[in-house]
């Protein structure tokens, strides 16, 4: 058998192991996704497999002393790829492409008369397309990462219907200068087309500021708007749709009330969970009262970030951090206040207050 292939097959085999390793340690430390981790060591084994009857020739025709090409990356001491990554998206690239390219070369080499008994090209083209799909799972995790990590501090609901004449946008840069970290739009009553042009206004001011911009049940006007994301209920779209029909770096969250709830919600690809009422509240009076208990007994069975709702203000918005909430979401306690600005400063100050003595136990 020439040995020619069998250098080819040996290198790209590595590049190919190589690669995956670092695909499913992204998933593994960076992510603590055991489902996706599980899936690229499956890949990685499989790969491994396939070409186990070639093991000892591949070993045999390797030359890498030789190899012309071991020589191409040299710049300066450094290789091209490692001086274009830039972020951990760029790695998962990187990897991802160097590791489809490679099963492509071993997949056409399997098709070759002296190849084709010992290999599978339709089994390598197989484990190309999975990795397609895995890759697309990957960035999409790490590109809602990066907003779900700012789910922290104060989250402000902008009901509309709160605004007793207020301007929206004035009030939203009141919330803004206050120190909230994230906006929800509410809007149960006006009609599509005018709360679109409220939507888009919203989100390029919270843009501008750094802070994230959520759209409230609707999915055609988060779309329309570019939201950051979406926030559903248990009587909305199911969640499944929802994140089929969102791009893949905007973010999801869901209402709950039991661990049920929220356990089906993260395996259904919630990025965020919101929990309550944690107490009595004038702005839905049919709510389901389920305490701060509820928030500790979710930390133990859910690991995305848990917002808390619900009757939440000045007077026991301590007690609600103390019980391990990520965000805390409100609207009375500062769309109900003269000072919105003032509102949400107190609030963030509590907040930080009480966490600092949290984090010195």
């Amino acid at each position: 058998m020439p040995h020619q292939p069998l250098r080819m097959i040996d290198a790209n085999l590595n590049r190919s192991s190589e690669g995956l390793r670092v695909l499913e340690d992204v998933a593994r430390f960076v992510l603590n996704n055991a489902e996706i981790s599980q899936r690229l060591r499956t890949l990685r084994h499989n790969l491994a497999e396939k070409t186990k009857s070639l093991s000892v020739g591949l070993l045999y025709y390797r030359d890498s002393e030789h190899d012309v090409g071991a020589h191409y990356s040299e710049h300066k001491g450094q290789t091209m790829e490692a001086t274009s990554l830039r972020s951990l998206l760029d790695l998962v690239t990187a990897n991802a492409k160097r590791v489809e390219e490679s099963l492509r070369v071993i997949e056409e080499l399997a098709k070759l008369p002296e190849m084709n008994s010992m290999l599978s090209s339709a089994g390598f083209e197989q484990t190309r397309f999975a990795l397609y799909n895995l890759e697309r799972d990957l960035i999409s995790k790490i590109s809602r990462r990066d907003k779900t990590k700012r789910l922290a501090g104060l989250y402000v609901i902008l009901d509309r219907q709160f605004l007793a004449g207020r301007d929206a946008f004035e009030i939203a840069r009141q919330i803004i200068e206050g120190g909230a970290r994230v906006i929800q739009l509410r809007d149960k009553q006006s009609k599509k087309g005018e709360l679109l042009l409220v939507a888009q206004k919203l989100k390029e001011l919270c843009t501008q500021a750094g802070v994230l911009f959520i759209m409230n049940d609707y999915l055609d006007l988060a779309l329309a708007a570019d939201a950051d994301g979406l926030h559903i209920g248990q009587e909305d779209l199911p969640l499944p749709v929802v994140r089929r029909q969102l791009p893949i770096d905007k973010i999801v969250g869901c209402s709950v009330t039991t661990p049920v709830q929220a356990t089906k919600a993260q395996n259904e690809g919630a990025d965020y969970i919101a929990v309550g009422s944690m107490f009595p509240t004038t702005t839905k009076k049919e709510a389901n009262i389920v305490g701060v208990d509820m928030l500790k007994e979710l930390k133990l069975v859910v690991s995305v970030p848990l917002v808390a709702i619900g009757g939440i203000n000045q007077n026991n918005v301590g007690e609600v951090v103390a019980a391990g909430a990520d965000a805390i979401a409100v609207i009375s306690a500062v769309m109900g206040e003269k000072d919105v600005r003032g509102a949400v400063q107190k609030l963030v100050a509590k907040m930080d207050s009480v966490k600092g003595k949290c984090q010195n136990q």
